[in-house]
This record gives structure tokens, sequence and C-alpha cells, in this order.
């Protein structure tokens, strides 16, 4: 009896692996060898072993063997009844038996079930084509991705799918440069960014994995991406960091000494009529010294001094600041709060915000000015609490931008102005980050741009 058990599992996994006929032999031997043993002893048995050949596999393999291994478990039991018919008690036994396996067949249908709803419901939208090529499974996202309901597409074929009137054209388009990608080119995976802006991951597992079949699900790594592009941020700041560290002092050393001697060449210049020679050698000495300060500032922003101030308060301060330069670029700045009642207060160093805030402002001015059909510019500057931050938005509506100087925004010297250094808000980015809040930018070219400034609300 404990030989047979020891014989049962690499019998069973052998099967339950290659499928192949001439396994069962194994079967029927057993069936013979397991005389002393109660009907339930061989389903118990059976449902174990089963258990550990599953363990370690995905979810529509372990259905496939579990389906696979009832041939096995039948094959051994005919042989069981058939090695004790001189029992008196075998139609009792053989009873037994049957009803020990519809509970098995029922327990196997549980299982199916389990894994069939983890499927339906996972985050990721999965599609199955069998090797002819028809749509067998699809679950309830990869449907919601398509916007067409499931009972529909179950059974097509991809030209099927193609020319379901349900289907947008865009999504036709995207089917067929999927197929292009994924299929002709024998290529794993494809990402792709959607028209809402969503990067989505498709990746496609071959026939010669999945008994012929194929495989295709599509995951939102939109999160993902964001973190990543939080790293590459991070990475290109301490770049620029050890930049700015190895040369912003070798040069402010000999220009300090240049400007102090043009000052006492000064007088000889005017001398000689030749002062705005002098005038115009300090101004752009000054101008380096300036561009080498953002470069210090942009290497390590100094530790914020916090302390406790209103946010509607700071806002209104630094709108005084910039309303006369509006004023004389034809904008108008509008202040909003949606809290009103209530002094929403941050922690803040106030110096560090005002610049960023400034910034952006000035950006959003330049931004206006570029504007080809001259309308009226306006900046609405919103504050408001969602109970954990503050949040300042400021709205313009200037040319906008597009997806690649998005993508670069933040970027350590990238800049769309002929006389920008590049470095303001990859600055403003930092001191932001060193506050523990987070900035976002929404923008489309020729409908302006929001920036969204997160800040921790004070305890």
């Amino acid at each position: 009896m404990q030989l047979a058990q020891k014989r049962y599992f690499p019998a069973l996994a052998e099967f339950v692996r290659n499928g192949m006929e001439m396994s069962l032999v194994k079967a029927k031997e057993l069936g013979s060898e397991m005389q002393g043993f109660r009907p339930e002893d061989v389903i118990a048995l059976h449902e174990e072993c089963m258990q550990t050949i599953v363990a370690n596999v995905e979810s529509d393999e372990a259905i496939q063997l579990y389906n696979r291994s009832f041939m096995f478990l039948i094959e051994v039991m005919v042989t069981f009844r058939e090695a004790s018919l001189d029992d008196q008690l075998n139609n009792q036994r053989f009873s037994e038996m049957r009803e020990m396996l519809f509970h098995s067949n029922r327990s196997f249908e549980m299982v199916k079930n389990k894994y069939e709803n983890v499927l339906q419901h996972m985050d990721s939208g999965i599609a199955l084509f069998d090797s002819e090529g028809v749509l067998s499974f699809i679950n309830v996202q990869m449907a919601k991705l398509l916007d067409i309901p499931r009972k529909t597409l179950i059974g097509c074929n991809l030209n099927e799918i193609l020319t379901n009137r349900q289907l947008n054209t865009t999504t036709k388009r995207l089917i067929v440069r999927l197929y292009k990608e994924l299929f002709r080119r024998r290529s794993g995976y494809y990402e792709f960014q959607d028209k809402d802006g969503k990067h989505l991951l498709v990746t496609v597992t071959y026939g010669d994995q999945l008994d012929g079949d194929f495989l295709i699900s599509v995951k939102d790594v939109s999160e993902y991406k964001q973190i990543e592009q939080t790293a590459l941020q991070n990475d290109k700041l301490a770049m620029l960091g050890r930049i700015s560290a190895a040369i912003a002092h070798e040069i402010r050393n000999p220009l300090t000494s240049i400007r102090g001697f043009i000052q006492l060449l000064r007088p000889y210049l005017m001398q000689l009529g030749k002062e705005e020679y002098a005038r115009i050698i300090l101004a752009e000495i000054d101008r380096a010294n300036d561009i080498i300060y953002e470069f210090l500032n942009s290497s390590k922003p100094s530790a914020p001094m916090k302390k406790a101030v209103s946010i509607n308060q700071l806002v209104q301060e630094v709108v005084l600041l910039t309303e006369s330069e509006a004023l004389m670029r034809n904008c108008h700045i509008q202040v909003e709060s949606y809290d009103n009642d209530t002094d929403v207060t941050v922690s803040i160093d106030v110096k560090q915000i005002k610049q960023v805030i400034l910034n952006i402002m000035k950006n959003a001015l330049d931004a206006i000015e570029e504007i080809s059909d001259k309308r009226r510019g306006r900046i609405d500057v919103i504050t408001r609490s969602d109970g954990q931050n503050a949040e300042i938005i400021l709205r313009d509506n200037g040319k906008g931008m597009d997806r690649p100087t998005l993508a670069r925004l933040f970027d350590p010297f990238f800049t769309t102005k002929e006389a920008g250094t590049g470095l303001g808000l990859s600055v403003s980015y930092r001191i932001i980050r060193n506050h523990n809040g987070s900035i976002r930018v929404d923008s489309c070219e020729g409908n302006g741009t929001t920036f969204t400034i997160y800040l921790p609300l004070a305890e």
C-alpha cells in the first residue's frame, strides 16, 4: 500500500505534464495495487498529489493540469473496480467511488471558477486566442479597454473584432499597430501612450509556451513611469550638482579679479571716451555671476527655514510683486480661493516658495506674450486644500507646450527661451521636493498651461 502511494505521485505528474496515452498504463497498474484502499483514500491521495503539482504553476496552467488529471483518476478507479469484482461489497464501493469522483469534479470546478474569477477582476486586461486565432477568453478589464461587451467578442478572430461596429476607429488603428509590432516582428512587449496620456504596456506569450494559444495582456504602467521619471530627474539633479560644485568656484574667483581691475581702469576709459566699454564689461560679468549663482542653487538649494504662514497671504504677496509687470504685458491676474472661511496654513521657507511661484508666473507671462493673436492674457491663481495638502494652481492662457517639451520641462539646462539658462524649473522642482511636496504640469499647445503645487499642511 505504501509502495502504491509512493508511485502515485510520479506517475500522475508524468501524465499531466505530457498527456501521453502510454502513461495511463501506470494508472491501470496502480488501480490493481490499491485494493486495500478505501475510495475516499484514493480521491484524497489524488487531490493531495495535484495540489503539490500545481503549487508552483500559473493559474491558467493549473486549470489545464487539473482537467487532464481526471483521465488518470478515472483510469485508476475503473481498474480498481475491475480488480475487486469478487468483493461482495463491490456495488456499494463502486457507488462510493462515483460519489467521490463527482465530489472531486465539483472541487475542480470550484478551483477553476476561483482562478477565472481572479483573472476576470485583475487590473490588467487579458485576452487568450487559440491556435486558430479565435478569442477563447477575455476578462472584464480588456473588454473595458476595447469598450465592447465581452459576450460579443468571444469566438471572434482578429478580422471579426476589427470589423465590429462598436469598435472605434482609434482603437482599430491601435490593434493593427500592435499586431504589426508584436506578431509580425515577434516582439514580447510593446509600450505606448493612449489618447488620455496613460502609459500602457502590452505583453504577449506565444503559442509554444501555451500549447498553441496566445496570451495578450495590457497593463497601465503610468504610476511606474512616474516613479521612473522621478528617479531619473533626481539623477539629473545630482549630476548637475556635481558639475556645479566643480566649476562654480573656479569661475567666480577670476571673474571677481577681472571686475576689480575694470573698475580701476574705468577712470582711464572715461578719459578716452570709452566708458561704455567698462559698463558693458561689468554688466556681462554680473550676468555671468548670476548664472553661476543659479548653478549653485540648482546644485543644492539651502535647507528650508520653515515657518507657518497663510497660503492665501503668501499668494497675495506674490501677486502684488507681479501685477505691474502683468499690466505692462496686457495680462490680467485673477486670484481665487476655495477656503475663504478657513485659514489654510503651511510650514514653508517663505523666500524659497516665493521664488518658485515667481518663476512660474514669469514663465506664464512669457508664454502669454508669445500669443500670435495678441488677445489679452490671463493668469488664474487658485488656492485650496484637500485636507492633507494645500494646493496652489497657476493657470495661464498662453501658447502651451507639446508632449516632448512637457517630458523635459524639469531637466537641468533645458529651455525653449533664447536667453534662458534652463535652471529655473529644475531649481523649483528641487525646492518643492525639499518641502515634501510635489509639482504637476498639464499643458496643451494653444490652450495654455496649468502648474499645480502641493504642499503639506502645517500640523
